[in-house]
């Protein structure tokens, strides 16, 4: 006799609606989610023992290869799925959605975990997917209902996505307001993950207002090489790539692949850049080189351009560096996650961007200062929640109930960072406390 596979929405249909997470598991998850994203006997493992104590999560996976049955070795897992009861809501700004969340962030982190891209939740009304890339974790879909009518075509669009993950994390490094080092982050990032870690790594010059990128790294703005990128469909963003190498010692040394800023977009005013450009035409662009690079770096315009929303929609995540004793850049990141984000969200439609915790950029707080820095930071939390936002994460990335403060991580100030802009050669290159400095930033929001 032939047994069939049940359809996700006839085991949905065949579902308590008052099921346990135990009946959700057996029920839904076993009996048809796991196959409905590709999995067969022998590529998962229940309780999943992540490597923190005796931590588990409900479900880990990988496909089988020919002499290595996931189940048997546990080795190497792919997708993490946390499963919660119907009585757990898991609508997003939910209590329980955030618990969720945060639990299922802490088993992708853990030891065992380590070469885990995927992670999901689901309680059989509401499923969402995140991606793992390195140290960062972000959606990958919104939290969506599912139903009878569309559960089908929600877990086939999970399971295209988990099939074929993009190499690239894509970084819009954007501050609403100028000298907060937007481009030295970015290019001396760009030269530890490029150079030092041997990641290959796109920048992109997004502010062709002021090139600063393309001029740090001694480059010449190109005549319309963006320009001709963003307008024409037919254009590839190859064709206007440049490698940055410098020669040091009789060696050629490559760091990383530039898209320098060009002359023809400070030509045309927003309003007509509007009419010529989709908010996702960046995003468009960038997809046949997402398996070519591992990090994709966009220095943004400081103001809410057309620029800096096209990066927006096009990243996965926003790198924030915030100013030293400056309140008004404090603020600046609350519009930004409270306006600027949810914007770029919606033309989206997947959950990104997301907002990565700020970091300060360029001097050294005293206690007293940032005590000072803390309570301020603590009026603007109450105000984002006010409007229904909890930034907390964003700005105190590793507080709890009993520790609300916690000190921002920082690139403390330093001469040299800024005065390599003179020689073209990233600062992080040239001078061993800048190379320690921005590696210290890599592996706190990039490197797992």
């Amino acid at each position: 006799m032939i047994t069939l596979t049940p359809t996700l929405s006839s085991a949905l249909r065949d579902l308590p609606l008052d099921a346990k997470e135990p009946t959700v598991e057996s029920q839904f998850v076993e009996l048809a989610l796991l196959g409905a994203l590709g999995f067969g006997a022998g590529e998962f493992c229940k309780q999943f023992k992540t490597g923190q104590g005796a931590k588990a999560v409900d479900y880990a996976l990988r496909k089988s290869r020919a002499d290595d049955s996931f189940l048997h070795t546990q080795s190497a897992p792919y997708l993490l799925i946390e499963v919660k009861g119907r009585d757990t809501k898991l609508q997003e700004n939910s209590t329980g959605y955030r618990n969720t969340v945060k639990q299922l962030k802490e088993y992708l982190n853990d030891p065992n975990c380590k070469t885990v891209q995927w992670g999901l939740i689901t309680n059989a009304q509401h499923i969402q997917l995140f991606r793992k890339h390195g140290k960062v974790i972000h959606p990958a879909t919104p939290c969506l209902e599912i139903t009878l009518e569309n559960v089908e075509e929600i877990v086939a669009n999970i399971r295209r996505k988990i099939d074929r993950p993009a190499k690239a994390l894509t970084v819009a490094v954007y501050a609403n307001k100028g000298g907060v080092g937007k481009t030295s982050t970015t290019v001396n990032l760009a030269a530890i993950l490029g150079h030092s870690e041997k990641k290959k790594v796109l920048v992109i010059d997004f502010d062709p207002n002021q090139r600063d990128l393309t001029h740090s790294v001694k480059m010449t703005p190109s005549e319309d090489g963006l320009f001709t990128v963003l307008t024409d469909r037919k254009a590839d963003l190859r064709a206007a790539i440049q490698p940055y190498t410098i020669a040091h010692k009789g060696k050629e040394h490559y760091f990383f692949d530039v898209l320098p800023a060009d002359k023809q977009l400070t030509q045309m005013g927003d309003a007509q850049l509007r009419k010529l450009l989709k908010m996702d035409r960046l995003k468009q662009k960038l997809a046949p080189v997402l398996s070519e690079y591992d990090y994709i770096l966009i220095d943004c315009s400081p103001n809410w351009t057309i620029f800096s929303q096209l990066a927006m929609v096009a990243a996965d995540v926003v790198l924030t560096p915030v100013g030293f004793n400056n309140f008004s850049a404090l603020r600046n990141v609350m519009v930004t996650a409270t306006e600027y984000i949810p914007e770029a969200q919606k033309h989206c439609g997947d959950g990104s961007p997301v907002q990565l915790p700020i970091f300060f950029n360029g001097g050294k707080l005293t206690d007293k200062s940032k005590n000072m820095v803390n309570d301020a930071i603590e009026e603007i939390l109450k105000d984002a929640a006010i409007a229904g936002f909890d930034l907390r994460e964003i700005f105190f990335p590793k507080s709890t109930n009993a520790m609300k403060r916690h000190d921002i991580f920082e690139i403390p100030n330093y001469a040299n960072v800024a005065g390599a802009v003179f020689t073209g050669i990233p600062a992080a290159y040239q001078y061993r406390p800048a190379n320690e400095y921005y590696r210290s930033l890599a592996k706190e929001y990039f490197l797992a």
